[in-house]
């Protein structure tokens, strides 16, 4: 079955860069768009990035310039660098992917901007 498991959210301050990772398995990694996720509490779950099997990326427009996601097919893992980050920035982050139609979520990883 489709496992997610992020990892490398923390506490930082504002100005100060985290780098998030998604370690997946049971499914073909290389073969699926990838896509990190947020979400705020008491707001909706937005998308942040995403990176397809090519390596096209696209971001939401409140990240772009300071969040890169990049993947490691032959380690089955998708990254989001994230730099220059902001209170605003401060969510769960998760990683996700679409398979069969149905969209899969990993458990998250809690990312703090605060000084």
């Amino acid at each position: 079955q489709v496992q997610l498991v992020e990892s490398g959210g923390g506490l930082v301050q504002p100005g100060g860069s985290l780098r998030l990772s998604c370690a997946a398995s049971g499914f073909s990694f290389s073969a699926y768009v990838m896509s990190w996720y947020r979400q705020a509490p008491g707001k909706e779950r937005d998308m942040v990035a995403t990176i397809t099997t090519g390596g096209s990326t696209n971001y939401a427009d409140s990240v772009k310039g300071r969040f890169t996601i990049s993947r490691d097919n032959a380690k089955n893992t998708v990254y989001l660098q994230m730099s220059s980050l902001k209170p605003e920035d401060t969510a769960v982050y998760l990683c996700s992917v679409v398979k069969y139609s149905v969209r899969h979520w990993g458990q998250g990883t809690q990312v703090t901007v605060s000084s």
